[in-house]
């Protein structure tokens, strides 16, 4: 602070203007909604006092051009859009102190014991402070990644790289804006409203590593995700229960049942041969390894995509249990064959592959799997009749908030004709503000223009959807979402928790009617 005064960049002025006493911070005109301030919607009130001021509008130039030339500064890509759109708009000085008279117990300016630091001024400061200022972390700066909430995205985006480039200092390479946890009401999680899942009772309930394979699994980095106890049993049922777990009871009773160890050095049959055809295109599979597997994976953590990087890897699971289906390993006839069971030693090898490569994300559950993979002697043997992720039984639904429980009654061929199901051409799209669920889309329907709003922004980014097909209701009453203007329905096919857009098999003129 003192850096920045002495080079002239903090300054003193009147100023007035709309300050929120609970947000800490003035607001303008523009900025109000309804009256209230932007975030909480609280009331506000116009007060005029002496401030300091942090000459923040000189840099913003320069922060248009690091941007520009850094791309990838503020990640997920349409987190920087936002910024970029914050930044076409004249950027104001920043008021960085409160009177002390007003605002007691604030850290005081150091050169003005009346006046305290302006909360986001002071905060910010101290990223930088912490880490350079602990024994052994002086080479820690710049941070590879900045990891904060989507709400406080300006303060980091805007505010932060200022301050540090204003006072000679590299901003963070990345910074990275992680979306919320919504309920099952698509509502925020947050203490104030009470609506919070504690972490803990979870795990205590499900274990700490089926509790790390969810959340990692279920969120994307950077877009909202919503939480529920029956999602949450869902995606570890199918994925460690009947996935994961099936294929480790299935391989550690077969590998007791016919003695596998004693057949070590003997090598053929047909249940190699497919392993070796059906992995080696899709997951390089060589000598019951998987090594194009972890290059994948690792690509995709590199893109920030955990989620994605678990699902390859289940991908391998998968297909390695329908291997073991198809071929029957288990039938006695097969089983006491040493080709056999130098095969399912192979798939034991693929089984370890998976462990190391999930090991970060469960490591107590992938220790044993990888110990036993690794081991495979006589003088190991896995743990028979143990389930490693023993399969919940779901607890009742509860209906939620405002929903109804669809009905499969029966309609009427006259009941489907009202309907008016056309093809519509997806000319623009853009995500809907405070709502990454939600994406406004325009559309052509054969030189009739419309905006539609749908709940994909989980699934699919803007950029995905601009010159896609879809199928519209387009006779459905039109409604408004998040105040956004919605004139018809986009269908959509789902598979548990993906969605798929139904999308027409070849390119066909908008505006076709769909029968």
């Amino acid at each position: 602070m003192n850096l920045l005064r002495d080079k002239g960049d903090i300054y003193q002025k009147e100023y007035e203007g709309w300050y929120s006493v609970f947000e800490e911070r003035f607001f303008t005109e523009k900025d109000l909604v309804d009256g209230k301030d932007p975030i909480g919607g609280r009331a506000v009130e116009w007060i005029q006092e002496r401030n300091y001021f942090f000459s923040m509008s000189k840099y913003q130039e320069w922060l248009i051009e690091h941007y520009r030339s850094h791309p990838d500064a503020v990640l997920p890509e349409f987190r920087l859009n936002e910024v970029m759109g914050f930044l076409r708009q004249p950027l104001d000085d920043l008021c960085i102190s409160r009177p002390k008279a007003r605002l007691s117990w604030g850290i005081p300016i150091p050169w003005d014991p009346d006046y305290v630091t302006y909360v986001w001024f002071d905060a910010l400061t101290n990223y930088y402070a912490a880490t350079r200022g602990a024994p052994g972390l002086d080479t820690d700066w710049p941070a590879d990644y900045h990891l904060i909430g989507k709400d406080i995205l300006t303060t980091h985006a805007v505010y932060w790289p200022i301050m540090l480039h204003a006072a000679g200092i590299e901003p963070p390479s990345h910074i990275l804006a992680h979306g919320w946890w919504l309920d099952k009401a698509e509502s925020k999680m947050s203490k104030s409203t009470g609506n919070v899942v504690k972490p803990l009772d979870l795990v205590d309930k499900y274990g700490a590593d089926a509790f790390r394979y969810v959340m990692m699994r279920e969120m994307t980095v950077g877009q909202d995700a919503s939480f529920s106890e029956e999602a949450f049993i869902r995606r570890y049922n199918s994925d460690l229960a009947n996935d994961l777990g099936n294929l480790y009871s299935r391989l550690a009773n077969l590998w007791v049942k016919f003695d596998w160890g004693s057949f070590y050095s003997k090598k053929s049959g047909s249940f190699q041969d497919y392993l070796e055809d059906e992995f080696k295109d899709e997951f390089g599979y060589v000598g019951g390894k998987v090594p194009e597997l972890e290059t994948k994976v690792r690509e995709e953590i590199d893109s920030l995509r955990p989620n994605t990087a678990i699902e390859k890897i289940m991908q391998v699971v998968r297909h390695l249990n329908r291997a073991v289906e198809r071929c029957e390993p288990w039938k006695e006839n097969q089983g006491n064959s040493p080709a056999v069971a130098f095969s399912m030693r192979y798939a034991i090898n693929v089984l370890g592959e998976v462990a190391r490569l999930l090991e970060p994300v469960m490591p107590e559950k992938m220790k044993q799997l990888r110990i036993w993979s690794e081991t495979q002697s006589l003088s190991f043997t896995p743990q028979i009749g143990i389930q490693l992720f023993p399969r919940i039984q779901k607890i009742q639904p509860i209906q939620e908030a405002g929903s109804t429980t669809k009905s499969r009654a029966e309609i009427t061929l006259d009941d489907f004709n009202k309907l008016d199901l056309r093809v519509a051409l997806v000319t623009g799209a853009r995500r809907v503000k405070g709502a990454d669920k939600l994406i406004a889309l325009e559309l052509d329907l054969g030189g009739e223009k419309r905006q539609v709003v749908a709940g994909i922004g989980l699934r699919y980014t803007p950029e995905e959807l601009m010159g896609l097909r879809v199928v519209v209701v387009a006779n459905l009453k039109p409604a408004k979402l998040r105040g956004e203007l919605s004139q018809g329905m986009i269908l959509a096919a789902s598979n548990g928790d993906e969605i798929i857009l139904l999308t027409p098999q070849r390119e066909i003129q908008p505006g076709s009617e769909v029968h």
